[in-house]
C-alpha cells in the first residue's frame, strides 16, 4: 500500500473518531435534555397531583359537614318530635292519676 493510500486510510480513522466523539457528544446533551424534561414534567404532574389532592380534601371536608349539619337537624327535630310525644303522654298520666285519685 502506498504512503497516499496509508494517510487517506489515517485521516479516515481519525475523522471516523472524530464524528464517533461528536456525535457522544450529541447524545448526551440530548439524553441531558430529556432528563430535565422529565424532572420537570415529573414535577409538574406532582404540583398538580397535590393541587388536586388539597381540591379533594376540602371538598370531602365541606361535604361531611354539611352531611353532618343535616344529620343534626333531623337528630333536632326527631327529639323535639319525642318530645312533645313525651309531655304529652305524661299530660295524659298525670290527668289519669289525677282522676283516680278524685274519683279513687
Amino acid at each position: 500500500m502506498s504512503l497516499e493510500a496509508l494517510k487517506q486510510v489515517v485521516a479516515a480513522e481519525d475523522d471516523a473518531r472524530q464524528e464517533k466523539l461528536e456525535m457522544l457528544k450529541k447524545a448526551q446533551l440530548a439524553v441531558d435534555e430529556v432528563e430535565v424534561a422529565g424532572k420537570k414534567s415529573i414535577e409538574k404532574t406532582l404540583e398538580r397531583a397535590e393541587t388536586e389532592a388539597v381540591y379533594l380534601l376540602r371538598a370531602t371536608d365541606q361535604k361531611a359537614t354539611d352531611e353532618a349539619k343535616v344529620l343534626a337537624s333531623r337528630t333536632a327535630n326527631r327529639q323535639a318530635m319525642h318530645r312533645a310525644r313525651a309531655e304529652r303522654l305524661f299530660d295524659k298520666a298525670s290527668d289519669y292519676i289525677i282522676e283516680r285519685i278524685v274519683n279513687g
